[in-house]
C-alpha cells in the first residue's frame, strides 16, 4: 500500500463539519509527493495490530497496516518524563514539519497506543483532534472525567486545553490533526492526572 493511497483514504475519516476536520481535508488533498521523504519501515506493536484488524476498526486499518511505515514513540518533547510516558505508543507524522510529507500549515499523524498505557495531561497552542480508527482510549478533557472514545468518535481540544488519554484492557489506533499555531515549541507536558 502506498503513501498515496493512505492520504486519499484518510480523506475519508474526516466529515468536514468543523474547521480542523476542513482543513485536515484541504492539507490531505494538496499534499505533495515531491517532497515526500521515504522512511524505514518499523512495525507495529502486535497488540495494535491486533485491534486494527478487528471487525468494529475503520477500514482504514487494513491499508494502514499493509503500508511500510516507521513507527516509533512520538518525540513532540524532551520531557524525561514525557519520554517514559511516550515508550508504550506508536506515532508516525504523515503531513507537517516532521512528516514524511512536508506541511507548514498542519500536523496530521497516526497515533496509537498499548494497552494499559497512559499519556497525561499536555497543553499545546494548536487546536486538536483525534478520531479513533481502532481499539478503546479514555480521554479527558479540562477537568472533566474521562470518557470512552471507540472507532469513529473523536476527542477535540481546542488551543491550550489540558487533556490526557489512556487505555485499559485495549490498545487503540487513532488519526489526529493540529492546526493553528504547530510549532512544538510551547508544548507542555504535565505528567499523569492527579485524580
Amino acid at each position: 500500500m502506498s503513501l498515496e493511497a493512505i492520504i486519499i483514504e484518510l480523506q475519508s475519516v474526516f466529515s468536514g463539519t468543523t474547521d480542523i476536520e476542513r482543513r485536515a481535508l484541504e492539507a490531505l488533498q494538496k499534499a505533495s509527493f515531491e517532497k515526500f521523504k521515504s522512511a524505514k519501515s518499523t512495525p507495529l506493536p502486535a497488540e495494535i495490530v491486533n485491534v486494527m484488524e478487528e471487525e468494529q476498526a475503520h477500514p482504514i486499518c487494513k491499508s494502514i497496516l499493509n503500508a511500510e511505515l516507521d513507527w516509533c514513540p512520538p518525540t513532540t518533547s524532551n520531557d524525561k518524563l514525557y519520554i517514559e510516558h511516550s515508550k508504550r505508543k506508536a506515532h508516525v507524522e504523515i503531513l507537517g514539519p516532521n512528516g514524511l510529507i512536508t506541511s507548514n500549515s498542519v500536523r496530521i499523524g497516526l497515533y496509537g497506543m498499548l494497552s494499559q498505557s497512559e499519556y497525561g495531561i499536555r497543553t499545546h497552542p494548536a487546536e486538536e483532534i483525534y478520531i479513533a480508527l481502532a481499539g478503546v482510549s479514555y480521554w479527558k478533557r479540562g477537568n472533566d472525567k474521562y470518557q470512552e472514545l471507540l472507532p469513529g468518535e473523536s476527542s477535540y481540544h481546542p488551543s491550550l486545553m489540558p487533556h490526557a488519554s489512556k487505555t485499559e484492557k485495549k490498545a487503540f489506533m487513532s488519526v489526529y490533526v493540529w492546526n493553528g499555531d504547530i510549532s512544538m515549541d510551547n508544548y507542555r507536558y504535565k505528567g499523569l492526572p492527579k485524580n
